[in-house]
């Protein structure tokens, strides 16, 4: 199964919509690094691990690589850098929505998802409908949660056609 290393953010969004239980139905591992986890999810948010969240450690050579990212990368947040770092060691793909972090690890060749990604793939895989999924997008946007709204609504158009036509075939 393809692990995924998340930042804080991501998890956010689906805890908002009341969508983390089925995040964690998709044929994904989720992991974090365990600073991350202790600083900003422990507290509020451990039953994470009772959905299957994966806490990493990071090799002190990968912590050494966080400190280069933050001297080359001074916008995102330390844990964001370690979850970048995280998905560099582990040699798999970045989940997040921080832009600053995603600038961050297009420019290391790390290949990025985010929450319209998670959305899709919970219609793909029929743990949410497409009404639902407007309904979270609309959730998530009163709560001031930053996503490119524009093209949530424009790839969840796209889906919704997608769909149509294959179970017109």
């Amino acid at each position: 199964m393809q692990l995924l290393i998340s930042d804080s953010n991501i998890l956010i969004d689906l805890f908002v919509i009341d969508q983390i239980e089925n995040m964690f139905k998709l044929p994904y591992k989720f992991a974090v690094p365990d600073i991350l986890f202790d600083e900003e999810l422990k507290l509020q948010h451990s039953d994470l691990l009772n959905f299957g969240l994966e806490v990493k450690s990071l090799s002190s050579e990968t912590i050494a690589y966080a400190f280069e990212l933050a001297e080359r990368y001074p916008k995102p947040g330390r844990n964001d850098l370690f979850a970048l770092a995280l998905a560099q060691q582990e040699e798999c793909s970045l989940l997040t929505g921080d832009m600053d972090l995603r600038n961050a690890a297009e420019s290391e060749a790390i290949i990025l998802y985010g929450t319209i990604w998670i959305i899709d793939h919970l219609v793909r895989h029929n743990l949410l409908s497409i009404v639902e999924a407007r309904d979270a997008y609309q959730k998530m946007k009163e709560l001031k949660r930053r996503i490119p709204w524009n093209i949530a609504y424009a790839h969840l158009d796209e889906l919704e056609n997608e769909l149509k036509v294959l179970h017109l075939t």
